[in-house]
């Protein structure tokens, strides 16, 4: 009995031993597992990485089994296309190799440039009452820009053509783009903010073709409104000797005059350039049927400043014995970004001296700060030429 019983212990012994060496091994197995998985996606990674990047191109035209295109740097070439690629027209954008060049496969992309990075498809949040003492250029601009949009109706009545474009123009810091932001808002319309320069673009033809998407991406979002601001750096006047770079300004700058009064309709869509130097700009642009109302932006007079320093202040806590008449025949000649400044410089001068009220002599401290600084940056610039 007792031999008995002590075989079946073994027996018992045995089989828990075989169990536990069971489990480690499956446990060993599965590690082994995972880690030769982990070791085949880090090969399919490294492969990926050693693969030769292709090339994008154009396609220009589709010649029977192959295509013309035309790579980044201008050079066009007729290639093969793979038997796999997708049905492909002109204008399309492809994959190609670059050793032999042949079409891989057809992009998505039907435009070169990401136009929609100058759109904000919320309007300003600018209003009519942030704008002060430019009365005569707010209803100037409502005429051009804000009527033909909201009450077309007048104009056809009438049986007029509102003008397509406006140009504002003036010493800098008077409020021209504070207007163009204020009448988007107040039209509800798609808001296209570009700059001059950002049309100048490096390869042939580039800048042509960002100006036309631009203008078709304005009608798409129509109504809309579409402010170039620095006009003269792409609308100069044009010489007849000049770089290539100039050239290349030039094409820009004809075929922004095809889309304000070329073959196809702007319908609602508005155009408001904005420059400091009018004096600069080609006759071409300036024609009637382009830009055909001209505003000019003054520095403020004494009821504007009063108008604009009211609104700079509106939110801010000031001493009640602040005397508004003196400090705005103080800011004689300001302009109305002068008069922003110098609000916020006299709010920094009652932070330094740890007070939650803006007092006279804060504001007159902040006066003298900024004609101190306008006088030291002409007296730079006098001994530039001396």
């Amino acid at each position: 009995m007792k031999d008995s019983a002590a075989k079946n212990t073994s027996k018992k012994d045995d089989s828990s031993i075989y169990l536990g060496y069971t489990a480690d091994t499956s446990h060993l197995e599965e590690e082994n597992r995972l880690l030769k998985q982990t070791i085949t996606q880090m090969k399919e990674e490294l492969d990926r990485f050693r693969r030769v990047p292709m090339l994008v191109a154009e396609v220009k035209e589709i010649i029977g089994p192959n295509a013309v295109i035309k790579l980044p740097n201008g050079n066009a070439f007729m290639v093969e296309i793979s038997a796999g690629c997708e049905e492909l027209k002109a204008g399309d954008h492809v994959l190609v190799e670059q050793k032999n060049l042949a079409v891989v496969k057809k992009l998505p992309l039907q435009k070169q440039f990401s136009v929609e990075k100058f759109v904000i498809m919320e309007k300003p949040k600018n209003t009519w009452e942030d704008v002060g003492g430019l009365d005569n250029q707010k209803r100037e601009i409502q005429e051009v820009v804000e009527l033909p949009l909201t009450k077309p109706q007048l104009f056809k009545k009438l049986g007029i053509d509102p003008p397509k474009a406006v140009l504002l123009y003036g010493p800098p810091g008077t409020g021209k783009t504070l207007l163009a932001k204020a009448v988007a808002n107040s039209t509800n319309s798609t808001f296209i903010e570009i700059v001059g320069s950002e049309l100048v673009q490096k390869f042939i033809g580039e800048g042509a073709k960002l100006v036309k998407e631009i203008f078709q991406l304005a009608r798409d979002k129509a109504p809309s409104i579409i402010f170039i601001d620095e006009l003269d750096a792409i609308a100069s006047r044009r010489i007849e000797m000049g770089t290539s770079g100039e050239r290349e300004v030039q094409r820009t700058f004809m075929q922004l005059l095809a889309e304000i009064d070329g073959f196809k309709p702007l319908g609602n869509v508005k155009i408001i350039g904005c420059t400091n130097r009018r004096d600069i700009l080609d006759p071409a642009i300036m024609r009637p049927g382009r830009f055909d109302r001209q505003i000019f932006v003054p520095i403020p007079n004494r009821e504007g400043r009063l108008s604009i320093f009211r609104i700079h202040t509106k939110g801010m806590s000031i001493e009640k014995n602040v005397d508004l008449t003196r400090l705005i025949d103080e800011m004689d000649e300001f302009s109305g970004a002068d008069i922003k400044s110098v609000c916020t410089e006299a709010g920094y001068f009652a932070i330094r001296a740890n007070r939650t009220k803006v007092s006279q002599r804060d504001f007159i401290d902040a006066i003298s700060k900024l004609r101190a600084n306008e006088e030291e940056e002409s007296s730079d610039f006098m001994d530039m030429f001396v």
